[in-house]
């Protein structure tokens, strides 16, 4: 009579190709690497693509620049400009040089956090890679700013709403390639009502958009060459797109509409 092959040994040997079996498809990106590479790129996670590591490389620079400026600048600082670029608003050293640094740390993080809040995060995933730059574009902003903010204080004079024009060209324009791209969501573009109930008029409208707002970047660009200008190409234009923007939806939203038949 043959002997019974022991259950204890066979179920060990089992366990031990299963174990091997896992280890080779996760080798040659299998099912189980396709799991741990599909956990990993959930929607609404933070990882660490290359603009989310470009925005945390313009962070350190803020903090940086300023520690290393702090001792060759004024007890009080200029911190605010009138529309016409003259100094109207002083503040204490410590605050002036690190209100702005860490304005830009919290709401890199908010931004960048706002994936995992919004209930529609899968469209959200649609644009991501888009939507990264632009918070990276964001938090050089903030840097541009702060080194016109340190170059007065230091001594260096010239027209300050001149020299934010090319910064608010460039965020303005960052925007309509932005919302150019934007899938319908909670928190990122165009969001009224008459967006957030259609898909199609989410698109219409956010194509509208992004080309009102890269218009908005050009002629914000022109405050360059006039002073008397600048304040006004920098606001004027936005606000009116923003406000065509709105009734723009409404009425696209109005022809989506099934119209009531007319009586005889």
């Amino acid at each position: 009579m043959c002997a019974r092959p022991n259950k204890t040994l066979t179920g060990i040997l089992s366990g031990r190709r299963d174990i091997h079996r896992e280890k080779r498809a996760c080798a040659h990106g299998g099912s189980s690497g396709r799991t741990l590479i599909n956990r990993a790129s959930q929607p609404g996670t933070v990882h660490l693509s290359k603009p989310v590591i470009v925005s945390c490389g313009i962070l350190v620079l803020l903090f940086a620049v300023s520690i290393i400026l702090f001792p060759y600048l004024p007890g009080m600082m200029a911190s605010h400009w009138d529309m016409y670029g003259v100094a109207d608003g002083y503040s204490p050293k410590p605050l002036a040089l690190f209100l702005l640094p860490c304005l830009a740390l919290g709401l890199t993080i908010l931004l960048l956090w706002i994936p995992r809040l919004d209930p529609l995060k899968e469209n959200i995933e649609k644009f991501r890679p888009a939507y990264e730059w632009f918070v990276a574009g964001f938090v050089a902003f903030f840097l541009y700013l702060h080194l016109l903010t340190l170059a007065w204080n230091l001594g260096f004079r010239f027209s300050f709403v001149q020299a934010l024009c090319p910064a608010f060209a460039a965020f303005y324009f960052g925007i309509g390639v932005l919302i150019g791209s934007a899938k319908r969501n909670w928190f990122i573009g165009i969001r009224t009502p008459w967006t957030l109930s259609s898909d199609t008029v989410w698109e219409r409208t956010h194509r509208r958009g992004a080309l009102l707002f890269k218009i908005s970047g050009i002629l914000a660009l022109g405050g360059i060459f006039s002073s008397d200008l600048a304040f006004f190409l920098i606001l004027v234009p936005v606000i009116v797109s923003a406000a065509y923007m709105v009734v723009y939806s409404y009425r696209e939203y109005q022809r989506e509409q099934p119209q009531p038949a007319r009586r005889p």
